[in-house]
């Protein structure tokens, strides 16, 4: 089953928030409106039974109230739905006055009263609200009497009952306008991710070029946008330096494999004496060891920059590796009566033998490129933040335009001269990838004629523990 769509799960989703929030409105609306037609209604007899209580502390009497109840009935007068009753409280309750509806006074309740004026609610049988607001009030002569105010709610029922039903009436209009509202706003907050679906559209493997534009895209989006940008990017770099590399690799690998071809079919052209075939084959193997080489250099590469490389790193003393290295190198330095000498000292975290390939390969490119009878220098140095491992000599030196380039596959400054060497072109690559798994950096500076420095720059470690 196919999932919903985004607008639609959206469009649902502020579909029922709004549908709540009308609900959630329309209960307070009237459980305030019910509230408000209370304390009306309360007021109102608050303020009649003060006036009534001011009328027969003044100068009623029981019998005057018998015989002269006009002054109360005033108050009463013009209110249909007000009903008053003044009761004796000794030696039995009886009729002192009753002003309003009879059947309404006949239908009251048995109603506590005290000296403080108190609210009853109560339903007839006819369902029916009432108010009655009781009190004991004490007439000019001394005598208590128990007074009821009693109010009709029959028009405050009414205006409910009118809210309620209007509030139904127009509730499924209002969830209609709130569904399409809500689709509509979604739609439309939805509709820049069209570009983004068009431009995955034409993004392929062979054009990478596309952006997404960012212009009057919402925040969230135009991070988004970016963030795709950002990788298409990326994508881009790495495609074009993978095909670059696929095409250097051909060329690479092609003119060992033609050589190879072009001595086997040559050698197999004619028969030949066994010395010649001796020596093609060891031709033969020499080229197959240089195939060997680039095969496993690009694998070393694979390995570096693939994150199961990231194993975990350990502490390394970089005077201790340089100086078995030095010991290792000591034998062609001292064909060509080539110094080496190292001082400094420093501890990073990082791989050993990685650490250990990446000054290999600058000590023998060092060694292959000094002059007879000159010096190879390793100074290890540390600064605020760093630490450097630096590899000099002197010798021709190497251009200023071909620094920028020299850490690339396969470059080569002369090109004849390193395939002549056996060199592979991917030794500085190498240490690059080394050095950016380990969070740090590879640079050099050439003087032509004078001194060339790489450098093996690593990012420092506060408190290092001592390396076993």
């Amino acid at each position: 089953m196919k999932p919903p769509s985004l607008s639609l799960r959206l469009g649902l989703s502020v579909s029922l928030m709004g549908t709540a929030l009308v609900i959630i409105l329309a209960v307070l609306t009237y459980a305030i409106l019910n509230y408000q037609l209370d304390l009306i209604a309360k007021n109102n007899l608050a303020g009649k039974l003060k006036q009534v209580e001011h009328s027969l502390n003044d100068d009623m009497t029981a019998r005057l109230l018998l015989q002269h109840p006009h002054a109360l009935l005033d108050m009463v007068m013009g209110h249909d739905n007000l009903s008053l009753t003044v009761y004796t409280l000794k030696p039995r309750s009886t009729i002192l006055l009753a002003a309003g509806d009879e059947s309404l006074i006949r239908k009251l309740p048995d109603i506590s009263v005290s000296d403080n004026s108190e609210f009853t609610a109560w339903i007839d049988d006819k369902g029916t609200d009432f108010l009655t607001a009781s009190k004991i009030m004490l007439l000019n002569d001394g005598n208590a009497v128990k007074v009821l105010l009693t109010v009709d709610r029959f028009e405050d029922t009414t205006l409910l009952g009118m809210y309620l039903k209007s509030a139904l009436l127009f509730f499924p209009a209002l969830l209609a306008l709130i569904g399409f509202g809500s689709w509509w706003i979604v739609r439309r907050g939805l509709t820049p991710l069209s570009r983004f679906r068009h431009i995955a559209s034409l993004v392929s493997a062979q054009d990478l070029t596309h952006r997404i534009s960012t212009e009057q895209l919402p925040q969230e989006l135009s991070d988004l946008a970016h963030a795709i940008n950002f990788m298409l990017h990326r994508l881009d770099d790495e495609v074009q330096q993978l095909s670059q590399f696929s095409d250097d690799l051909a060329h690479e690998l092609r003119s060992p494999i033609s050589n190879l071809m072009g001595k086997a079919q040559v050698t197999l052209s004619k028969k030949r004496p066994p010395e010649e075939y001796k020596l093609v084959l060891e031709c033969c193997t020499e080229e197959l060891e240089r195939v060997s080489r680039i095969v496993s250099d690009m694998l070393f590469l694979a390995q570096t920059n693939h994150p199961a490389s990231l194993i975990p790193f350990e502490p390394v003393q970089l005077e201790h590796e340089a100086a078995r290295l030095i010991e290792l190198f000591s034998l062609p330095a001292e064909e060509k009566q080539i110094g080496l000498n190292m001082d400094g000292a420093g501890i990073v975290l990082g791989d050993r033998l990685m650490i250990q390939r990446a000054i290999s390969n600058l000590l023998s490119n060092a060694i292959r490129h000094s002059p007879i009878m000159s010096n190879v220098h390793l100074t290890i140095e540390r600064r605020q933040q760093t630490i450097s491992l630096a590899v000099s000599n002197t010798g021709e030196g190497i251009p200023a335009q071909h620094l920028p380039h020299l850490f690339e596959r396969f470059y080569r400054v002369d090109p004849s001269r390193s395939r002549s060497e056996g060199g592979t072109g991917l030794g500085l690559a190498i240490i690059r990838s080394i050095m950016s798994l380990h969070g740090g950096s590879a640079k050099v500076s050439s003087i032509p004629g004078g001194v060339t420095v790489f450098s093996l720059i690593f990012p420092v470690v506060e408190k290092p523990p001592i390396p076993y």
